[in-house]
């Protein structure tokens, strides 16, 4: 820490997170020069943990994903800003791969994207849509959160993207049951996103496709086969999520025809 060149502000979001901000805090408190928490009303004793590492904790309203990152990056004072969720955590080595990025000169890096590690019913995967390296530390000027419900973006000033060692370990979901409800909230979410975007859809052969072809892309084209049993059901999951968005799309589009035609 003694060699840092540049100071790093953490932000998370959270919301009755108790059996998992821990790991998350455990993970960045080292690196943090602040650590900001935005809460949304968590009755779990979520508050009680987060205030053992900061006291930086601001308790909201829930405006969505997008605005509450936001909100969170906006109170970021130092150079760079690693916003993570709460169940997501740093694995050693990225932690270290940090650690040196803050230590040597920028150049022209704003932004940093760290390999998921995602982690479900105690495997690690590391093939389908989990091989991926989102973005998740920018440097402040310049940056922003798209205000999206769900699936917020990071924008950034112009710059280079790099891609650090090590893994940002991401505990997706507490069990089955937890996975199907964020599933049908993420994609619910989603269907409204597009409908005030202007997309229609206008047949239920859509969503039948477009779940069958996610299944591919996901099991086959990306190597979701290699993650075993494991692999093959979050291919099923991720389809079933695709399906239930233009499902859930079109019953959006079906409602506002028959608004239009009066017979509503």
């Amino acid at each position: 820490m003694d060699n840092k060149q540049y100071r790093l502000s953490v932000t998370i979001i959270t919301l009755n997170e108790a059996d998992r901000i821990g790991r998350c805090l455990e993970s960045v408190k080292d690196l943090a020069d602040e650590i900001i928490v935005l809460d949304s009303g968590s009755t779990d004793g979520t508050l009680d943990i987060v205030r053992q590492y900061t006291d930086q904790v601001f308790e909201t309203d829930w405006p969505g994903y997008g605005i509450q990152k936001q909100r969170a990056l906006e109170k970021a004072q130092y150079d760079w800003v690693l916003a993570i969720d709460a169940d997501e955590a740093l694995d050693p080595e990225l932690q270290e791969s940090v650690r040196q990025l803050l230590s040597e000169p920028r150049g022209s890096k704003v932004a940093i994207q760290m390999p998921w590690g995602v982690t479900v019913y105690n495997k690690r995967l590391d093939h389908g849509r989990s091989a991926r390296s989102p973005l998740r530390m920018v440097w402040r000027d310049g940056a922003s959160f798209t205000d999206a419900q769900v699936h917020e973006k990071i924008l950034h000033a112009p710059g280079e993207t790099v891609t650090l060692k090590g893994r940002l370990l991401h505990f997706t979901s507490r069990n089955y049951g937890h996975a199907l409800d964020k599933s049908a909230n993420y994609a619910w979410l989603g269907s409204q996103k597009y409908f005030a975007k202007g997309k229609r859809c206008h047949t239920l052969i859509s969503p039948i496709l477009r779940s069958f072809w996610t299944f591919i892309q996901i099991y086959l084209l990306r190597g979701g086969f290699l993650d075993g049993s494991v692999g093959f059901l979050i291919a099923l999951n991720y389809a079933q999520n695709s399906f239930n968005k233009y499902a859930g799309l079109w019953t959006l589009t079906r409602m506002e025809k028959l608004e239009k035609k009066g017979k509503l």
